[in-house]
C-alpha cells in the first residue's frame, strides 16, 4: 500500500490544496520499505488528487482539508486521514501500528474533536474535517 502526506521540512503541510511536495511512503505488511519526496504537477483539488492517484496512492494522511479535495479524493479511490499534524514519519507509523483509524466515511476519525456530533448541541463550520479528522456538521 502507498501513503501520502501533504509535506514540507519534514511536517505534515497544513493545506491540502497548496501542497507543494507529497511524501510517498511504499508499505509491506504494515512496516515502510521505502519512501520518496516529490513534487507536484500541479495545484488545486482536481490536479492534486489525480497526481496522488498516477503515483499509486490508496491513502492521505493530511492536515486541514476541505470538501471539495475530499470529493475528488474519494473520487480517485484514495481514503483520507484528515486533522494530522506534526513529524509525517510519525504519523505515518501512527497509522500503521494501528493509532489511527477510519470513520464510515472513509475519513478518519477520533473519539473526541470539540464539536457536537449528532446530540443536538452541533457548532457551526464551513464543512472541512476539523482538527481531529472526522467531519463538521
Amino acid at each position: 500500500m502507498k501513503i501520502a502526506v501533504p509535506y514540507s521540512d519534514g511536517q505534515v503541510f497544513q493545506h491540502f490544496g497548496k501542497s507543494e511536495q507529497f511524501k510517498i511512503y511504499d508499505t509491506i505488511d504494515d512496516e515502510i520499505i521505502s519512501s520518496e519526496i516529490v513534487d507536484t504537477s500541479g495545484s488545486g483539488h482536481s490536479a492534486l488528487a489525480d497526481f496522488l492517484k498516477e503515483k499509486g496512492a490508496g491513502v492521505l494522511i493530511c492536515g486541514g482539508i476541505g470538501v471539495g479535495a475530499v470529493t475528488a479524493l474519494q473520487n480517485a479511490g484514495i481514503q483520507i486521514l484528515g486533522g494530522a499534524e506534526g513529524e509525517a514519519d510519525k504519523c505515518v507509523e501512527e497509522f500503521l501500528g494501528g493509532r489511527l483509524h477510519f470513520g464510515a466515511s472513509g475519513c478518519a476519525s477520533c473519539s473526541s474533536c470539540g464539536h457536537h456530533h449528532g446530540d443536538g448541541d452541533e457548532e457551526e463550520c464551513d464543512g472541512n474535517i476539523s482538527a481531529c479528522g472526522t467531519w463538521c456538521h
